[in-house]
């Protein structure tokens, strides 16, 4: 029998419409971890009307990116609440080599580390379409054909670079993102209980 494992510290690593979203709250409510979402954030704040939504409204709705300094605030007061103490999921964070330091610096001053990081492969196209079929079903004002062409080429550029340096480390666990959510769901729990990281109770079906 696996032991449940002393820290769950993971991050969810993919293009926009690949699925992390929904992935990574299943992942981190089977392990009683807080899912720490970004995007999320912003958005509740964009909504909210708050200081900072009105800040990164613009940026967000021109397809651009958060600067690092808000984001990365944000993320580490986030880290130091009560909740995230046992361990966390993060999505949307880091995006860049630049990010990946700030965090390695977060977690090396609390002496911690990450578990894994879980790579939700899709192609191109895949993503595209997904967006497009969310932008008409939400009605994202925020996803425009232009807007998703520009996050996935920042996507690219910025981000993918940063699973170099994880694969590195040895904790990528590159998952095919093509599928229901049930197989991809699936695939990600096989992939985390090679590694020995096995939640108490197996995720709701």
């Amino acid at each position: 029998m696996t032991a449940q494992p002393e820290s769950a510290r993971f991050l969810i690593v993919g293009p926009q419409g690949s699925g992390k979203g929904t992935q990574g709250v299943v992942v981190a409510q089977a392990f009683g971890v807080p899912a720490v979402s970004t995007g999320d954030v912003f958005r509740a704040n964009i909504a909210g009307d708050t200081e900072l939504g009105k800040q990164v409204k613009s940026i967000v709705e021109a397809g651009d990116l958060v600067p690092d300094e808000l984001t990365s605030a944000l993320v580490r007061d986030r880290l130091e609440q009560a909740d995230a103490a046992p361990g966390f999921l993060l999505d949307g964070y880091p995006r860049n080599l630049g990010q990946v330091a700030d965090l390695d610096a977060f977690l090396v001053s609390r002496s911690e580390a990450l578990d894994a990081v879980i790579e939700l492969s899709v192609p191109r196209e895949e993503s595209i379409a997904r967006l497009r079929k969310r932008a008409v079903d939400q009605g994202r004002s925020d996803d425009t054909e232009e807007v998703i062409e520009n996050r996935l080429a920042i996507y690219e550029k910025e981000t993918a670079p940063i699973l170099g340096v994880y694969r590195e480390r040895g904790l990528v666990l590159e998952i095919d993102g093509l599928g229901t959510l049930d197989e991809v769901t699936a695939r990600i729990f096989a992939a985390l209980a090679e590694r020995g990281l096995v939640p108490a109770a197996a995720p709701a079906e």
